[in-house]
């Protein structure tokens, strides 16, 4: 086993330990997170003129914030469920124009309203953290 397989296989089982002792609050962190970072990936792939690498990272982003909007408790969450669910939507779609037009401004836009996102969900009070 060579140095970089051993330590992706490392990087892969501290993933899955982390994800297994996650609350559901952190899991959603942990979804901005990995959305957050599939964007900035993205966004240097266009620099870099890479492609095929663009299009991975966007299409691992849409998957994430789709993931995201499935997670949603329309009953539960009202209006705030609704708006975030418009909000993923939008999300997606400027993503996807992002990728066929090759704008870094675009993803810069959907990062972002992620990083809004991500603020409120982080300040949310623990009383409703489960």
């Amino acid at each position: 086993m060579n140095a970089v397989s051993a330590i992706k296989q490392y990087q892969q089982v501290s993933v899955n330990s982390s994800v297994m002792g996650a609350s559901p609050h952190r899991l959603v962190q942990m979804l901005m997170e990995g959305a957050l970072e599939r964007i900035a990936l993205a966004k240097e792939s266009m620099k870099r003129n890479e492609i095929a690498m663009k299009g991975q990272n966007i299409g691992r982003a849409i998957n994430i914030v789709g993931g995201l909007q499935g997670s949603l408790n329309k009953e539960a969450g009202g209006e705030i469920a609704e708006n975030l669910n418009n909000l993923y939507d939008y999300m997606i779609n400027r993503l996807l124009v992002a990728n066929s037009q090759n704008d870094e401004s675009i993803l810069d836009e959907v990062s972002s309203l992620m990083i809004e996102i991500k603020m409120g969900w982080d300040a949310m009070p623990d009383a409703y953290k489960h």
